[in-house]
């Protein structure tokens, strides 16, 4: 069933009658963008990807253009994986009519709660082509040992 709500009355504010904003949006977007701004903000927004598979939770973030140095893995609190970096940058300009400098820097934390299963005393992690990738061991699942048990009783 649905409510289909009709009125006579004109409302000039309606979004879909009228937009105060259309027509504006090639003023916005031409505006001049600095690359270091959009990569700051591509980094701030860093993604991190979890995989479980039986043997380890992995973990893979894409940093591009990040040194090892930059990036920190941590345990904290007991059980939770965080992993956190910072990059700075300046670009220096300099002619006869002017001088520029352009400075950029972006942070990003990232925090896991690790299952109790996780061994985080044997954590390890790798930086590869801007690829940070984290290993996090589980412990060994045993398997309930199963035991038969004889029915007694009489034959039937």
């Amino acid at each position: 069933m649905s409510i289909v709500r009709r009125s006579n009355i004109f409302d000039p504010f309606s979004l879909d009658v009228w937009n105060p904003f259309d027509g504006l949006a090639p003023f916005f977007d031409s505006a001049p963008r600095s690359a270091y701004a959009t990569e700051a903000a591509a980094f701030a927004n860093t993604s991190i990807d979890w995989k479980e598979t039986p043997e380890a939770h992995y973990f893979k973030a894409d940093l591009p253009g990040l040194k090892k140095e930059e990036v920190k893995v941590e345990i904290v609190e007991g059980r939770v994986l965080q992993i956190s970096g910072e990059r700075r940058k300046e670009q220096e300009e300099k002619n006869d009519r002017w001088h520029r400098v352009e400075r950029s820097s972006g942070k990003f934390l990232r925090r896991f709660r690790l299952p109790d299963n996780a061994k985080v005393d044997r954590v390890t992690a790798s930086m590869e082509n801007g690829v940070l990738a984290v290993a996090v061991p589980k412990e060994e699942v045993k398997k309930p040992e199963v035991k038969s048990i004889e029915i007694s009783g009489g034959e039937n």
